[in-house]
This record gives C-alpha cells, structure tokens and sequence, in this order.
C-alpha cells in the first residue's frame, strides 16, 4: 500500500488533503454531497471501453491504415504529432500518449531517424494535452467542468473552439521546422484482424455513455449496461485496467474542495483571488497541481466555468506535472535504451513554455 501511495503521488496528495480538511470540518451528512457520482460514473465507463478497443486492437488497425507508407521525415512527424491531436478528443489525452507514442520512438529509429525521438515525444505531448481540449471527453477536467456547470455543447465549443485551432496551426508549423531528411517508412503487409463482435459491442456501448454526457440518459442505468455488457461480452477482466487511482484521487478533491467551501475566510479568499482573473489564476495553478486537482480545487468558487476550463487546459502546458498525461510520455521515453533524459526534459519544457506563452495570451486577449 505504501508502494502504491508512494507511486499514485497525487492521489496520495489529494487523500492527505481530504484528510486534513475534516479537522477543520468534521464529517457529517453533507459530505456526501461533494461526491459528483455522475462524474465518477461516466470517467469509469469511458475509461473502461478505451482499454476495451485497446485490447481489441483497434488503434493498432488504425496505425496500420494511417501510416501504411509515408516518405520524408517531415511527413512523418507531423503526422505522429497530429495523430496524438484528433485522437485524444475521443480516446483521451493519456491514451492516445500510451498508443502513438512507443509507435513513434520505434518508427524513427526503424526510419534510420533516432535523432527526431526526442522532439517529436515532446510535440505529441503537448498535441495530445491541446487536442483534448475540444470535446467533453477528451480529458477528466473537460468532463468534469462540463457537468459542474451544466454547460451546454454549444457554449462548451464556443469556448474551447478558437485556442484548439490556434493549437492545430502551431503544432503544424512546429512539426514542419523539424529537420527535413529521408525517410521510409513501410507497413506490414497485414493488417491485424479485429474481433468484430468486440468493437460493435464497444462501439454501442460508448454510444450509450455518451448519451449520458450530453444528458439524455441518467448515468446509473449507463454504468450498469456498460459493465455488464462488458462481463457478458467475456471480457470482464477490463474491469481491474480501469485507472482507479485517478478515481480515487476525484473523490479525495471533492472532500477537500467541499471542506474549504465551508471555511468561510478561504472562500472569501481564493473567490477573491479567482474574480476577473479566472483563465491566468487557473492556468498557474495547474503548473504545481496538475490541471485535474486544479479544476476541482477552483471550481468551488466561480461562477465562470469557461475561463476556468479555457485555464486548466492551456494550463496544461508548462511544467512536466501540470498534466498528468505529461508524465506518461516521459515515462514511455525515459524507459527506452539509451535514453537522454536531460535533453528531453529541456526539450519537453521549451516546447511547452513557448505554446503555453502563445496561447494563454491569445485566451486573455480573446476572452
């Protein structure tokens, strides 16, 4: 248990907070009202049927397909970054991380193209942590700000629209300044065969959740059907791939978040601090938080759900922990042979520094 507290650092964080928080408020009836069990709801059943394709090997087949056979290195990297930005608007930002990235550092190097790793690991980061801005699904803060403040799809593009376009065209622009060289890339000559009983299973399924996003369908009678279509598919044992510490770690900040919304000097304090200045409070406090905590710490105290979600998502960029999607990355990079951690540290942060820099002034000047 200490191995994995020790691991989980910002659930182990979030619990010593909650904890800390009820001896100021002790526990009483209302703590069960900080739970959003809808939230909860929809992250376990979407977080259940992604490692249900995964499985199934559907991002495989979609590798497969897309590359099939690419030339020039410049092709090739801006398609690894851009396949990282439109497929973590569905499959979420540490998914598409977890697939496109070890694809990436095994394709150069099989390219004779080793020196591009570093780069390109460090643009899919931030595609993948940009792209996952634009749908309500594309990450846990998105989901949990659009049902926190009842937000309707069309508001929620209208805000998150505009700084997701910008994002696209700099990530374009930063892929193509890579160095230009050969490269040839070939596919298998077979694409891998999927379960197709599995991905129409899957595919109603994700239907039916997200029905309960856009609040046709309550999120208990989602949950059930999803799990039990998922155990009576046979394939019951996705149930213990489901991230749970990121679950926990929502239920710890709703405690602590609930508590400090009744201790009456903080709130006075930290709605003052927020007022007017939602997008650049949020955005720093995700670069020591990590946008998920960050967008449940300040949502209990503003009314201003768009500069709050325009915030934690550009805030997003920065430092290494500001998205926890960020550490999967240089994880799956720093575990690689011979890796120069160093080098993609410094590279990691100039990317991030220089897009967090355009885009939050572009999000304060546009909003």
């Amino acid at each position: 248990m200490l191995a994995y507290l020790k691991r989980e650092k910002v659930l182990t964080i979030s619990l010593i907070l909650a904890a800390v928080s009820a001896f100021f408020v002790p526990p009483d009836r209302e703590y069960l009202d900080y739970i959003d069990l809808r939230v909860l709801g929809l992250l376990f059943c979407l977080m259940l049927l992604v490692r249900g394709f995964q499985r199934a090997g559907l991002f495989d087949l979609m590798t497969e397909r897309l590359f099939g056979s690419l030339q020039g290195s410049r092709r090739l990297c801006l398609t690894l970054v851009l396949l990282c930005f439109f497929t973590s608007m569905v499959i979420t930002n540490d998914v598409a991380l977890i697939t496109f990235v070890p694809f990436a550092i095994l394709a150069l190097e099989r390219c004779g193209r080793g020196e591009l790793t570093i780069p390109v690991a460090a643009l899919q980061t931030v595609a993948a942590n940009l792209g996952s801005m634009a749908t309500p699904i594309g990450n846990p803060q998105n989901l949990y700000l659009f049902s926190a403040y009842d937000m309707g799809m069309g508001a929620f593009l209208r805000t998150v629209l505009p700084p997701a376009a910008l994002s696209l065209v700099l990530l374009t622009v930063a892929a193509l300044l890579l160095p230009a060289g050969p490269a040839h890339m070939q596919a298998g000559s077979s694409a891998p065969r999927l379960p197709r009983r599995d991905i129409l299973v899957y595919t109603a399924l994700f239907a039916l959740d997200l029905l309960v996003v856009f609040r046709v369908l309550h999120w208990l009678p989602a949950l059930i059907i999803t799990v039990a279509g998922v155990v009576l598919l046979g394939k019951g044992q996705l149930l213990g791939r489901v991230d749970y510490a990121l679950l926990l770690t929502f239920v710890g900040f709703f405690i602590f978040v609930g508590n400090l919304g009744r201790i009456g000097p903080v709130r006075q304090l930290v709605s003052g601090l927020l007022q007017g200045r939602e997008i650049l409070v949020s955005a720093l406090f995700s670069q020591a938080l990590s946008n998920v905590p960050a967008a449940i710490l300040l949502s209990g105290f503003t009314d201003n759900g768009a500069g709050l979600l325009l915030g934690v998502n550009v805030g997003g960029l920065g430092t290494l922990i500001a998205s926890m999607a960020s550490l999967i990355s240089y994880k799956l990079y720093a575990a690689q042979p011979g890796a120069k951690v160093g080098k993609y540290f410094l590279t990691f942060t100039a990317y991030n520094l220089v897009f967090l820099a355009i885009l939050l002034c572009f999000c304060l000047l546009v909003y």
